[in-house]
């Protein structure tokens, strides 16, 4: 059976104030084909499908393109992640055409059962971005009967809490899912394929610059291990496509389809065609995505960035930092001459590294607390007491989770 893994496509993003819109659209006609021409079975998009909770009409509506042609040759499972409202995106999930199923809801144990063209049945448990606090309330009503739900508190209706963490809350998703699994095992002797969405930040992967940072608690990862027991793991989350170890199974990243900041100049933009049949590991390769411009970055004094030797990267992308110690006049008209894509110019001269400890660049995956905190540290003169962090850390949770409910 065959899938086509993809996630983290961040329709409505912009990157460095160039619209992105255009080679997202490519990205989805570039998909059709692949499915197309890899006779693929199941799409599975892991979530962040938009860049926002309420996102711009034209992504909707690339969106509804894009769901209505990919089901035209395949079935296609897609489920939330901590860009996008669950609420908003799932929206009309009951009533999608067939083939199409939004998943953006905690019943993680209710599989999608598709079948593929050589007569292969597959369940697939699509995880929405588990949120702790709400996730280990509804999750807990479900294990507290398996005895997997560790006694730290309790709900309304007597229910044991969950831990408040990333790790509580998937385990005991998967938790539910093993358990799902073993039943139908014993009523399908015949065999099946089963695989696993979900969007997270798994212990061994590589970050970038550009994905959100979604700590509770201060702690913002999944141990591979939680993993076990299914065939194929669809992870989302990270930009980068990588492979994490967990036993027994195969799990992948498949990354976004385009660059979303400078430090995925190096990634190779893909999705992932998985090939599974019951019994047997999983194999995966990449199929590149379209590269609509390449990145790269030139970091020189500002004669040496005008000059042949940077020639090659004049079509880029590009980010230029100056290392002059004294500002040149009209630097930044004299790169745009030369390099009419340069998206980011900056003067980074020497002395910068000599202030790398007190001075550090904010990016969209900075820790908000930990900006927070160097903020109030530079005002006061003083770090923040471990109460001032604490008051810190709820804050942003608290409006990070309002966010993607779209208040």
């Amino acid at each position: 059976m065959r899938f086509l893994h993809t996630s983290d496509w961040h329709l409505g993003r912009a990157l460095h104030g160039v619209d992105l819109r255009e080679h997202q659209a490519a990205f989805v006609d570039h998909l059709v084909q692949v499915v197309e021409a890899e006779q693929v079975d199941v799409v599975l998009v892991a979530g962040d499908v938009y860049d926002r909770a309420i996102p711009p009409v034209e992504a909707v509506s690339l969106l509804s393109s894009a769901l209505a042609r990919l089901s035209e040759h395949a079935s296609v499972v897609l489920t939330s992640g901590n860009h996008d409202s669950a609420r908003r995106l799932g929206f009309g999930a009951q009533v999608l055409r067939e083939g199409v199923h939004v998943r953006t809801t905690l019943d993680v144990d209710r599989p999608v059962l598709v079948t593929g063209r050589d007569g292969t049945r597959a369940y697939v448990y699509p995880f929405p971005y588990l949120e702790p606090d709400e996730a280990r309330v509804a999750l807990a009503r479900r294990v507290d009967a398996h005895g997997t739900a560790p006694d730290e508190g309790w709900a309304d209706d007597g229910a044991v809490l969950l831990d408040r963490s990333h790790e509580a809350v998937v385990g005991a998703a998967m938790d539910l899912v093993r358990a799902d699994v073993a039943r139908r095992r014993e009523a399908e002797p015949d065999g099946f394929v089963t695989v696993v969405m979900a969007h997270a930040f798994v212990v061994g992967g590589e970050p970038s610059e550009s994905e959100r940072p979604i700590a509770v608690g201060g702690v913002d990862s999944v141990p591979a291990g939680v993993f076990t027991g299914v065939d194929y793991v669809a992870l989302g989350h990270l930009h980068g496509p990588q492979q994490v170890a967990v036993p027994g199974a195969v799990a992948r990243y498949s990354g976004s389809p385009l660059a979303y900041s400078f430090s995925e100049r190096g990634h190779r933009k893909s999705s992932v065609v998985v090939d599974v049949v019951p019994g047997a590991p999983a194999s995966t390769r990449l199929v590149d995505a379209p590269v609509p411009r390449r990145l790269s970055e030139v970091r020189d004094e500002l004669e040496a960035v005008l000059s042949e030797q940077y020639a090659g990267q004049r079509d880029d992308w590009v980010r230029v930092l100056l290392t002059d110690a004294v500002p040149p006049p009209r630097y930044l008209e004299r790169v745009r001459e030369v390099f009419p894509h340069a998206l980011v110019v900056l003067r980074d001269p020497a002395s910068a590294a000599r202030q790398e400890s007190a001075y550090r660049e904010v990016t969209v995956a900075s820790d908000p607390v930990d900006v927070a905190g160097d903020f109030l540290a530079h005002v006061t003169g003083a770090p923040p007491t471990p109460a001032e962090l604490a008051v810190l850390q709820e804050t942003f949770e608290t409006l990070g989770r309002e966010e993607r409910e779209g208040r």
